[in-house]
Order: structure tokens, then sequence, then C-alpha cells
């Protein structure tokens, strides 16, 4: 669980905690003062900046630098981290603030109780700022630890009471909530990611989720093997059957009062993903526990909905498989017949998430949605393209730019790709409809885009949101991002849905 989290509009000496946050910018000459830094070193009798200076640090992103109090003030220990440089104006954006948060988290292990001043730092409006330094803060508070042994009692673990100071802390409670409720979605996802592939196998995730969604009075519905292929759903099928613990697929519906617009939700949930027939090299394939990243999101996604009660209709569909290579493994040459009728002749049996989210597309569109987003850890491609840390983006123009810009609210890094049509002849097939991958590496997410494509109805607004890289943090911890399961794109989905429920 997610620390506590409060306001508070007390004065910074009648406060007490074990630590106090502030920040300072990047310089030309060292670092920047702001508000908090500033009250802060009146408290040290005026020696913050000179200590800073003795100590060399710039305050550059994810920068902390911690100094005692000497008793000067209710707070044992100083934290100052760093924001990077400012803008032309001087002002720092609500992810350098949300980095910052998360980086003092960090650095905080062995500090129960926190004091954050990061809400004094300018350049956003109040509430936006506020939630920058809540959803950081708590963010970056994250670990995992289920399968350590023996941890003892007393081990130092990150802080667990942070209190922003704000200007009308009575009003900045309503806000702290949804700040809260975030956490709570990034926590599960992270949580489930995390989580390794023989505990979290197809039964186990779908059953999890269903679990999180009626916790929240979601309407939650599980197919078995048995019912998938009553169902026609011959991709899940095809992907799970090499394995012995079968595919399912998971439906959670919430309809919240006065709901103004029906969205669905697709992710992919490949529990492990060995590549099948067509087996992925044994360097790194412990990271394939992530393949279902995508599938956690989006039943944290529907969660988080449900706990800030918006007024729409959300249904997220997930398929959920473990493509492995058994005696009974689908194998490249095969023809898979999907639910709504089209055929894709397997070329690949290791671009499997396109196999299983044609059934779940299709499934869900059948709902006539007004929009639908799907995420997926879908190519390596996006990778190439684009990094470790910013996803792709596909699909109807205005969705996935109103997607791209609902990211950039949230403070997840995407980016909109197009879909040329000439990347389409990629996917012809001799014997089938189309290929479910083309050997040509050239254009490789783009043209898992338009395998997607293939089943979303004329009409029907969607994107799809590649996070191969950004829904599992393989590198050191940064910002408010640790190493494992980081919870992207739960934010930009939330944001996205809020965006369409306005419109």
């Amino acid at each position: 669980m997610p620390p506590t989290i409060t306001a508070t509009d007390q004065s910074l000496e009648q406060l007490t905690a074990d630590a106090v946050v502030v920040a300072v910018g990047k310089g030309p000459d060292g670092p920047l003062p702001t508000p908090g830094a500033e009250a802060v070193d009146r408290l040290l009798g005026g020696r913050l900046f000179s200590a800073l200076a003795d100590l060399g640090a710039r305050g550059g992103e994810d920068e902390v630098t911690r100094l005692p109090s000497f008793g000067n003030g209710p707070y044992p220990v100083v934290a100052v981290v760093g924001l990077g440089a400012p803008d032309a104006a001087g002002s720092y954006t609500p992810e350098q603030v949300r980095r910052a948060a998360g980086a003092a988290s960090r650095a905080l292990t062995g500090r129960r109780s926190v004091v954050t001043l990061l809400a004094a730092v300018g350049g956003a409006p109040d509430a936006e700022r506020l939630h920058a330094v809540g959803e950081g803060a708590l963010l970056g508070a994250y670990e995992f630890t289920a399968y350590k042994s023996d941890l003892p009692s007393n081990r130092p673990v990150p802080p667990q009471e942070i209190t922003v100071v704000v200007p009308g802390a009575a009003e900045a409670e309503t806000a702290l909530r949804r700040v809260r409720a975030v956490a709570d979605a990034v926590f599960l996802v992270r949580d489930l990611v995390n989580t390794p592939p023989n505990d979290l196998f197809p039964a186990e995730l779908a059953a999890r989720g269903a679990a999180a969604g009626e916790k929240l009075g979601l309407a939650a519905e599980i197919l078995d093997e048995d019912a998938l292929a009553a169902g026609g759903y011959g991709g899940i099928l095809a992907v799970g059957s090499g394995s012995t613990r079968k595919p399912r697929l998971l439906r959670l519906t919430y309809t919240g009062a006065g709901a103004r617009k029906k969205i669905a939700l697709v992710g992919k949930g490949i529990t492990f993903d060995t590549g099948g027939i067509s087996i992925k090299p044994a360097a790194k394939m412990e990271d394939m526990k992530s393949d279902m990243a995508g599938a956690a999101a989006v039943i944290a996604t529907v969660c988080l909905v449900a706990q800030l009660g918006l007024p729409v209709e959300v249904t997220a569909t997930v398929p959920i498989a473990e493509n492995m290579p058994g005696g009974a493994a689908y194998r490249p040459a095969d023809v898979v017949t999907f639910r709504n009728g089209k055929k894709a002749e397997i070329t690949n049996t290791d671009a499997e998430g396109r196999v299983v989210l044609a059934d779940a597309i299709a499934r869900a569109a059948e709902d006539q949605p007004d929009a639908l987003l799907e995420t997926s850890t879908l190519t390596g491609a996006q990778t190439v393209a684009l990094g470790a840390r910013t996803s792709g983006v596909m699909g109807s123009d205005d969705l996935r730019d109103a997607v791209v810009a609902a990211s950039k609210r949230s403070g997840e890094s995407m980016w909109p790709m197009p879909l040329p049509p000439e990347l389409r002849r990629g996917l012809d097939s001799s014997v089938a409809d189309f290929v479910n991958a083309n050997a040509d590496r050239l254009g490789g997410m783009l043209v898992g885009g338009h395998f997607l494509k293939e089943f979303v109805p004329d009409g029907l607004p969607w994107a799809h949101i590649d996070i191969a890289g950004p829904g599992y943090n393989t590198k050191g911890a940064w910002g408010y991002t640790p190493k494992g399961g980081t919870g992207v794109p739960v934010r930009t989905l939330l944001a996205t849905i809020e965006a369409l429920i306005a419109d």
C-alpha cells in the first residue's frame, strides 16, 4: 500500500518530522533557490546554500543532497532535491516537480515521516502542482518485498507518512484523494508486473483482476478455455495452447451514475512469453514476466475510474495466456480464426500479443463503445524507435492525439506514430487474410499497429499505446520510477477518459 499523505497549512516551525524536503533548480552557477528552500535556509540561519555549494550540489534532476539540521528546527535531516533547469521564464514543469518528489522519497529510506515543501515550487497551477508533488512522493516510496525472506522488523523502509505544506489545506485534501487513488492503481500494476510467472499464471491473473474489481463493485466475468472455444476466441486459444496453464479472458465493467460515454479498454496479458516455437534467446528472457503489463494497466484503470466515481461506463477486456513451446503449441504456418471470423497465417509465434489482442478487440467492439483504448508491450521495435521511456501511440488521428495530449498532462512520455498505408502490404498472405508478422523489420511497431487495426470496426475511434519499454524498467530507478514494473500508462488512460467525458 502507498504511504499516507496529508496536507497542512501550518508553518514550518510548527511541524515535526524525520526529514524535510525542499527543491532547488539547476542554474549556470549553481543551485537556484525556491520558496521552500529559502524558508529552510532561514530556519538554518542562512547556511543552507553555502553548505550546498561546499558539497558541490548543482540542482540537477535526480540529485538529492541530505544535510543535518544540527538542531535548527524540528527536522533532523534536510533533503534538497534537484529540479533540473527552469524554462526561460524561470518556471518548472509539473513533471520536474513530480520526479523531484519521487527522488526525494527514494533517498529518504529509513525516515518514516517526511514534510515536503515542493508545493511551493512555482510554474504550474496550484492543483496541478499539488498532484505532481503527491504522486511523485507516493510513487517514489514504492517497494516490492513479497519474496524477500526474513526481513527484519526494524529495517529501513521508504517514508510512510508524507505531509505536504500548502496554503488552504482543507481544499487540498480533495486533490489528495485523487492522488491516493492514482497511487493505489499504480501500485496494483507494479505489484502484478513484479510477481513471478510461476505465481501469476493466466487463471491467477484473471482471479486477481476480478477480485480487485469486485472489491469496488465492478461486474466481473472470466472465460476459461472451454468458454473461449465456444465463443470463437481462436487467437487466445492458439497462443495459450503450448502451456499446461490454460488461457483466460477477463472482463471488468464499471457503470458510473450519469454515464456520458462508453469506453472500451483492452490490455495484453501474456503472463510469460518464451516466444513459443519461435523461441526467444535466453538472455534477458526473465524480463518477459512483464509481458502482461498492459493487462495490469487496464485492470487498474477501470478500478481507478470506479474509485473516483466518474460518470462513464468502462469495460476492460483482458486476454490472458502463457506463450510456451509445448507439444500442443501453435506453429508457424498455422492459420488462426479469430472471434470476428478473420483469419491470420502465423509466421512468427513470438508475435503473439497481437494474436490475443485481435480476439479481445473484436469482443470489445461488440459493445459498441464510443472509443477503444488498448495498451500492450507489443513490439521490441518500440524501444528501437523511441527508447525505453517513451511509448508509441497509433490509431485514429483524433484519439491518438488526445492520448498524447493526456500523456503530457500526466507526465508519461508518449509520441504520436503514423500508420503509413504502404506498410500494410507487409501483412499480405497468399494463404489467409493476412500474416501475423512481417519478416521485414523496418517499421515493425507500425506494422503491429496495422495488424490491430484490422480488428477495429470502421468509424470506431481507437488508440494503441505500445509500452514495450516504458512498462518495465530494466535499468536503475529514476525520479518516481522504480526498477521493475512502472505502472505506465495508467495515469494517461485516466486523463484520456476524463477528457473524453468532458468533450
